[in-house]
């Protein structure tokens, strides 16, 4: 669906992040906007107390466990951070979710929230999301379970920032050790954005390894190994194309996918 900037929400028309022109249910950055192009400074208002627009942090305790970095061949777009398996997990802004969906070989159960601020934020590995697409939140509302569901080795909360679907590290943005906003106002700059650059070196030089199956937005790969549970939105999805495409490069390819087998993707 798209919009302009609004989203009907319970019979009521709600602006949130005006700027936004997709509003897309199923993938996690539908805007073909990269980010290092970006020309202009702008500053995003993060609260605004006479809207009553508050943050909050997404868990009690957020010590991190793994950062935004380049890990296993890939680039961690997020920061884990630690909990027990049905820790409550908050929503960080007043927002609405955009995104409530299963990723069996990466996220798990995830939810994406796209905020007033401009903002849009994932929860990732969730034993169980608590709202449904659509739904108004507001900051420090409980929005899912902390778990350990999909690619995940313990119980955790991938927590991600986005904007206009190019990942920001979170600690630009939030002061974990002492749990709390680093101000009222973000500045967004192609600066923000320089890691692609450093995650395709990264990757060409590692891109005979065992890797390669490891799909990431910023690596410049052409096959895709499959996995159980893999489907084909999930894997357009990963490499930021259509399903269309997918059927185009892979003649013959069907919805019910065979674990093993390499599909084309770019």
């Amino acid at each position: 669906m798209e919009m302009s900037d609004e989203v009907l929400i319970d019979s009521s028309w709600v602006k949130v992040a005006g700027y936004y022109a997709i509003w897309d249910t199923h993938n996690i950055n539908p805007y073909r906007v990269d980010g290092r192009r970006i020309r202009d400074t702008l500053t995003l208002k993060l609260t605004d107390p006479a809207r009553q627009h508050f943050s909050r942090m997404p868990l009690g305790k957020t010590p991190i466990t793994s950062g935004f970095t380049f890990r296993w061949g890939r680039w961690h777009f997020g920061v884990d951070l630690d909990l027990d398996t049905g820790d409550s997990v908050r929503a960080v802004f007043d927002g609405v979710i955009r995104i409530s969906k299963w990723d069996g070989g990466g996220y798990g159960n995830y939810l994406l929230v796209r905020h007033y601020n401009g903002l849009e934020t994932l929860y990732g590995h969730l034993s169980k999301p608590l709202v449904p697409v659509g739904t108004f939140v507001k900051a420090g509302q409980v929005i899912g379970l902390g778990g350990s569901t999909g690619r995940s080795t313990g119980s955790h909360l991938h927590f991600e920032v986005r904007y206009e679907g190019n990942p920001i590290n979170p600690t630009y943005v939030y002061d974990f050790p002492d749990y709390k906003l680093r101000g009222d106002t973000f500045t967004i700059t192609s600066a923000l954005f320089s890691y692609y650059n450093r995650a395709v070196q990264r990757s060409r030089r590692g891109s005979s390894s065992s890797h390669n199956n490891e799909p990431t937005a910023a690596r410049r790969v052409a096959t895709h190994k499959v996995r159980s549970g893999d489907t084909l939105s999930e894997i357009a999805d990963r490499y930021g194309v259509r399903v269309s495409t997918l059927k185009k490069l892979n003649p013959g390819l069907r919805n019910t996918l065979q674990p093993g087998k390499k599909l084309r993707v770019k």
